[in-house]
């Protein structure tokens, strides 16, 4: 078997990790009063697979016998995506859903085929791609069916064309971020989305799932980047996106972009690019309190100077921050901010990608200027590029987090300027009554016109008794908060955990809407069942 391929089977859902540091775990244990023992790795098993020998010859026909796997390694490496649930799950802590077998298309035409196969044969079909979801969207459910298959697109890893003219590439759906980008780069040409998934998620899972990178305030998120979409259903192959713009009815694409693989399996996304970045600076301010952290970032996203990267950390989130990073330059600059009057410190991160220093200087100039007179405190680039350095250290973390004894978890919403204060303040108070005692942090992640999205980040000890009850008891109340002041997501996709709230999103009419389309495209309902509209389409 291909060596990249072997390498994928054997960290498809391990997660990278990163120990915790002596300062962090003393910091833990002054806090939540956590110890350095918690959760141990006991790994589970897996049960015989039930994919009937019929479907399994089918398959077989299809991909190869070396492409369909049924080993107990590989069927786990696709048991569930990376929440604080398939964390617990991994060790031990409840049972995974592990799926009946794992298959590997070479192309968009293998995917077509095998859906047409398992819709023949009733067997229920999971996209795979970078097991990256936190919300359930990979969990490997039948839906009814007779055994259930995880598709996994890791062989349809190519960039099949660019154009450099009209600045639109195709790639193909199991390119995973990294490789989009050094792809891209041969060509002068970056994608420009780095969500915080970024070293492991795929372009055909950024589409699924309408991801927004750190940059979306530059580059914009991911369905602001698709042009066109080449989607295998198990009636056909589906194509959408002919021109950069169109007035022939509804645009289609947004059936597909945000479907998270229940009406098809994505296989090519024409995306557009933008020439690589020449110069590039990233600095941190600190504002005193939130409010005025949020008013300053509303102000720059109204006057439209937002920075590329827009982040704003509340009070805890940048306590926190600087009680982890340790050591004496932490505490010279805690003495330093209350020297300049910063009692509620709150962290901006601002940064820019520009296509020359031309460029950059006059974004730069226009950002700032909506800095001053606003009490703000410039802390320069060694901060701001501190936090861009670290970008992917906190989801390595999450293992030595359980380590220690830790509920960890995030979750995120996005309301109207006129409510985020509001849905702020309602989303801590439930995670606080869920959990006790919590460490609850925020940060405004992505800024618009009209308002901005919220993302928390929660810690707390976790209940040895009953460690899945207590997380479902906080997610479900922090949803209930959610529900009337935001969305019940930003960017993390619907999948099993936000299905029952859909309908308060879109309307009992929209979900209507929703199952008709997949009746059209899934009449078999064998796409990734459970997922989007829940467990009543079958």
């Amino acid at each position: 078997m291909d060596e990249r391929i072997e390498h994928t089977l054997r960290g498809a859902w391990t997660p990278s990790t990163a120990p915790l540091p002596p300062h962090a775990l003393a910091w833990l244990g002054t806090r939540t009063g956590l110890g350095a023992t918690g959760t141990p790795r006991s790994a589970p098993g897996a049960p015989e697979p039930a994919l009937p020998a019929a479907a399994r010859a089918a398959l077989t026909a299809v991909a190869g016998e070396e492409h369909v796997l049924l080993d107990g390694p590989s069927r786990l490496g696709r048991a569930g995506g990376l929440s604080y649930l398939d964390l617990l799950r991994h060790r031990g802590i409840g049972a995974p859903a592990v799926p009946d077998a794992v298959v590997l298309p070479a192309d968009p035409e293998q995917v077509t085929a095998v859906l047409r196969v398992c819709a023949e044969h009733d067997v229920a079909v999971v996209p795979f791609g970078g097991g990256t979801s936190v919300v359930g969207g990979v969990t490997a459910l039948r839906g009814g069916r007779v055994a259930v298959v995880a598709l996994d697109l890791v062989r349809l890893d190519r960039l099949v064309s660019v154009d450099a003219v009209s600045r639109t590439a195709v790639l193909q759906a199991g390119v995973r971020g990294p490789d989009a980008e050094r792809l891209l780069a041969a060509h002068g040409f970056t994608l420009g989305h780095v969500p915080q998934s970024f070293e492991r998620a795929t372009v055909g899972g950024f589409a699924a799932t309408r991801s927004a990178g750190q940059a979306s305030s530059g580059y914009g998120r991911f369905e602001d980047l698709v042009e066109g979409v080449r989607v295998a259903t198990p009636v056909g192959e589906w194509r959408l996106g002919t021109a950069p713009a169109s007035a022939a009815g509804p645009d289609l694409r947004h059936l597909v972009l945000g479907s998270e693989g229940a009406f098809g399996v994505l296989t090519e996304v024409t995306v557009r690019v933008r020439p690589l970045p020449v110069a590039t600076r990233f600095e941190g301010v600190v504002v005193d309190g939130w409010e005025a952290g949020a008013a300053l970032v509303r102000d720059l996203a109204q006057g439209r100077v937002l920075a590329d990267v827009t982040r704003l950390s509340d009070e805890d989130e940048t306590t926190v921050s600087l009680a982890l990073s340790g050591g004496r330059r932490a505490d010279v600059l805690r003495g330093y901010l209350r020297a300049r009057g910063v009692r509620r410190p709150c962290l901006l991160v601002l940064g820019w990608e520009a296509a020359s220093a031309r460029e950059l200087a006059r974004r730069r100039r226009a950002t700032r200027a909506v800095l001053r007179g606003r009490g703000v405190v410039r802390l320069g680039r060694a901060l701001g590029e501190a936090w861009r350095h670290g970008r992917f250290a906190g989801p390595r973390q999450r293992d030595a987090l359980l380590d220690a004894g830790t509920c960890v978890e995030t979750l995120e919403t996005a309301a109207h300027w006129s409510r985020l204060d509001a849905l702020r303040t309602a989303v801590r108070d439930a995670l606080t009554g869920a959990l006790g005692d919590p460490v609850v942090m925020c940060h405004v992640s992505h800024a618009y016109e009209t308002g901005a999205s919220l993302y928390f980040t929660v810690l707390a000890p976790r209940d040895a008794a009953d460690p899945v009850g207590q997380w479902e008891r906080a997610k479900a109340a922090a949803s209930e908060a959610i529900s009337g002041l935001g969305t019940i997501t930003h960017h993390h996709a619907v999948g099993t955990d936000h299905a029952p709230h859909l309908a308060g999103e879109v309307g009992t009419i929209g979900v209507d809407v929703l199952r008709a389309v997949k009746r059209v495209v899934d009449p078999a309902g064998i796409c990734n069942p459970g997922k989007l509209l829940g467990p009543t389409v079958s």
